[in-house]
C-alpha cells in the first residue's frame, strides 16, 4: 500500500491487532500463503487514491475486512519479529502489560474471561492466557486470524464485528484491545457500548488508539513529521478509494474529547487516560513513529474504563 499523502496515521504503520514491543521474537515465516499466479502488467490493479471523505460504517467495516485479509501475510511478516508471539504491548513505545498492569495487578488475571477486540494474531491473547486469563481472541478478518491458527495456542478465535459482538450480556470480566477496531469504525461509541454489554459490573474495557494529536502531523519518522499539517479539529475520514470511489481502506479521526464522551456516552466511566513516553531503549521506527517523534509528541492513547 502507498503512503498516505494526507497527514493522517495509517494502520499498516500502526502496532495495532495485538501489539507486542520485543525486538527479538520466536514468530515464524507464515506457512499459510497460498500460491499466487504470476501477474502480467494488465493485471496489476490501479494504486488507490486517498483522500478524505465520509465513509458510512458499513463502508468502512466492509474497507477493513477486505484491507486486513488482503494484507494480513505482508503485516505478519513484516512486523512479526516487533509483534511477537505472546507479548502485550499497548503501541509503539513498548508500552508492556507486564509492567504497566492497567488491566490488573500481577496475579489478578487468574480465571478471568477477557475479550480481546482487534486481537489479530492473538498475541495478547496468548500473553493472557500464560497469565492464567481465559481470554477469547475477536477480529473482523479472517486472513488474521488463520495466522492466529499458524502461530497457535488454545485461545478460541472468533471472526466478528466489533459492533456486533456475538456474546450474552455479562459475558466477560475484562475487555481490551491494543490498536484493534476504534481507529477503523465509523461509530466508536457503539463498540464501546457492545463492551459494556458483555462485561460483567466491575469489568474493565482498556484500548489504545492512536494519539488524537497525531492527526494534525504528517504520518513522518524524520524532522518532516514535527510540524503542524492539517487541523486537529477535522474529523473528515482518511479514505483510500479503488478507481471505482469504493472504499478499500478507512480510518476514522477522533479528538481526545471525542474519545472520552465515547466513553461516557456508552455508560463507562474513564478511570485513567495513559500517554506512554518513548523510552530510552526503544530505537525502533514503524511508519510514522520514531524515537525523534516519540521524545515530543505523544503518539498514542490508552483509555481506561470500568463498567460499574
Amino acid at each position: 500500500m502507498p503512503e498516505a499523502t494526507w497527514p493522517v496515521p495509517r494502520p499498516a504503520a500502526a502496532p495495532g491487532r495485538g501489539s507486542g514491543g520485543s525486538t527479538e521474537s520466536t514468530t515464524r515465516e507464515p506457512i499459510i500463503q497460498e500460491p499466487v499466479p504470476p501477474r502480467s502488467a494488465a493485471d496489476e490493479a490501479p494504486e488507490p487514491e486517498a483522500t478524505r471523505r465520509t465513509a458510512s460504517p458499513a463502508e468502512s467495516s466492509r474497507a477493513s475486512r477486505g484491507w486486513w485479509d488482503g494484507n494480513a501475510d505482508e503485516y505478519q511478516r513484516e512486523h512479526g519479529a516487533f509483534l511477537g508471539d505472546d507479548r502485550f504491548v499497548w503501541g509503539p513505545e513498548g508500552l508492556d502489560e507486564a509492567d504497566a498492569r492497567l488491566l490488573g495487578p500481577e496475579g489478578s488475571l487468574k480465571g478471568l474471561e477477557v475479550l480481546e477486540i482487534g486481537a489479530g494474531a492473538a498475541q495478547c491473547s496468548r500473553w493472557l492466557a500464560a497469565e492464567g486469563a481465559r481470554p477469547v481472541a475477536l477480529d473482523l478478518s479472517h486472513r488474521q486470524l488463520q495466522h492466529a491458527l499458524r502461530i497457535g495456542g488454545e485461545v478460541p478465535l472468533v471472526e466478528a464485528d466489533a459492533g456486533a459482538l456475538p456474546f450474552a450480556d455479562a459475558s466477560f470480566d475484562l475487555a481490551c484491545s491494543a490498536y484493534g477496531a476504534l481507529p477503523f469504525v465509523a461509530e466508536p461509541v457503539e463498540v464501546v457500548r457492545e463492551v459494556r454489554r458483555v462485561l460483567r459490573p466491575g469489568g474493565r474495557f482498556v484500548f489504545s488508539v492512536t494519539h488524537p494529536v497525531r492527526w494534525a502531523f504528517p504520518d513522518e519518522p524524520g524532522p518532516e513529521g514535527l510540524s503542524v499539517a492539517a487541523s486537529y479539529f477535522d474529523r473528515t475520514p482518511y479514505v483510500e478509494q479503488d478507481e471505482h470511489g469504493q472504499a478499500v481502506y478507512v480510518e476514522h479521526h477522533r479528538t481526545l474529547g471525542d474519545r472520552v464522551r465515547d466513553v461516557v456516552g456508552a455508560g463507562m466511566r474513564l478511570v485513567d487516560l495513559v500517554e506512554p513516553e518513548w523510552p530510552a531503549w526503544n530505537t525502533q521506527e514503524w511508519g510514522g513513529w520514531s524515537p525523534l517523534r516519540g521524545n515530543l509528541i505523544p503518539g498514542t492513547a490508552i483509555f481506561v474504563c470500568a463498567r460499574d
